[in-house]
């Protein structure tokens, strides 16, 4: 045998007896190294899925009747696999028309290339359904008329994708928007019940390993959503109070008012109106409203004197201390002079003979002044104390 075609005999079987051998003794070095393992599985993993982060669906709010005052509704984000692009120019003019988005910003998205670090670039947040199913229309168009077509200049949208967002909805707009609060598209909640029950609404997020497998789908996880809440507020009481307030502000020129509706037997709040109120729909509107040091709920925020509140305060001090009856009586002059001061009614008027229910009936301040007199200043203190 010639010596040339022996020496390259010998070397095919050096290697063909030397391979394997490195190979058994690479996969022994790897089982006994608990470090490289884990790489192993790590990149074996990173190569046939990825982690996502599951943000479960955020509860709902009702009113006592069961009207939806705070829900969801489907948006999308629309951004680029990077490694399917086949025509950024196209991507970047569609987008441009359909969603009216910079050409040369998506351009620039969607021309990265891909790698390790880069697979996917998002584009913009937040897209209706509608502008969605237009363009995926678009995608089945292209894919049907360039079909048999080849070249890098065919139009093509692939690498395009559509992942679904769940966005806050307020179907009222600002009805009960002081008392509602709002979500900002990042998922925290601000003021109100909102704000005060984020993250019994919000659920528990959830990060999983998701197989790009297509066969695997069903492994897919469900994640339970967040608690619904149902309101004690009564949803035509609200809006009739809100009706209500927003014509006394303008009949008094007034800078704002507040209207809150309790049911004395049971303590729960019916209704509580104020202004201004912001349209939840809009909540980045909430600077141009709310503005200086203005409360977004006055009712709860703002602190105001009691008024006409304490007459209740004090007249029920007085029956329980035997000050007065409620058959006790009064004659109104129109004014009661206390400690150099003079007090008169709200109407500047003297009601005459009057008993106790009749003193709280007309919220007479001269009547109330001379009660509190009968209770005397040291009771009158420890009472409200």
């Amino acid at each position: 045998m010639n010596k040339d075609y022996l020496g390259r005999f010998k070397f095919v079987e050096f290697v063909l007896f030397t391979v394997p051998i490195l190979i058994v003794f690479q996969v022994a070095r790897i089982r006994i190294n608990p470090e490289q393992v884990a790489t192993l599985v790590s990149e074996g993993q990173t190569a046939s899925g990825e982690y996502h982060t599951i943000i479960p669906m955020r509860g709902k709010i009702y009113d006592r009747w069961g009207h939806i005052l705070a829900g969801n509704h489907t948006m999308y984000e629309v951004g680029v696999e990077l490694r399917d692009v086949e025509n950024p120019e196209t991507i970047a003019q569609t987008l441009n028309i359909v969603l009216g988005l910079d050409y040369t910003t998506v351009l620039g998205a969607a021309s990265i290339k891909p790698s390790k670090d880069a697979l996917y670039a998002r584009i913009t947040n937040y897209v209706p359904q509608e502008k969605v199913n237009q363009l995926k229309a678009l995608m089945e168009q292209m894919d049907q008329t360039y079909a048999r077509s080849r070249g890098k200049n065919i139009p093509s949208l692939h690498g395009l994708v559509f992942t679904p967002r769940m966005e806050r909805i307020y179907p009222e707009k600002t009805r009960a928007s002081n008392l509602l609060g709002f979500v900002s598209r990042e998922g925290e909640g601000f003021f109100g019940v909102e704000g005060h029950y984020d993250q019994l609404l919000a659920g528990e997020p959830k990060t999983v390993w998701v197989s790009r497998d297509p066969n695997r789908a069903e492994d897919y996880p469900e994640v339970p959503e967040g608690a619904s809440v149902e309101l004690t507020i009564d949803r035509a009481v609200q809006q009739r109070m809100e009706e209500i307030i927003d014509d006394a502000v303008k009949r008094n020129g007034a800078e704002s008012g507040t209207i809150v509706i309790i049911d004395p037997k049971t303590g729960e709040l019916m209704a509580m109106a104020t202004t201004p109120r912001l349209d939840l729909n809009k909540y980045w509107d909430y600077p141009k409203l709310f503005k200086d040091e203005t409360p977004f709920n006055r009712a709860i925020s703002q602190a105001i004197e009691p008024g006409s509140v304490f007459k209740i305060l004090t007249m029920a001090a007085a029956f329980d201390a035997g000050a007065v009856q409620p058959d006790t009586t009064f004659v109104d002059t129109g004014v009661f002079e206390i400690g150099g001061a003079r007090i008169y009614n709200w109407n500047m008027g003297a009601w005459g003979p009057q008993d106790m229910q009749g003193c709280l009936q007309h919220s007479l301040n001269v009547c109330l002044a001379w009660v509190a007199t009968q209770l005397g200043a040291k009771d009158f203190y420890s009472y409200m104390k």
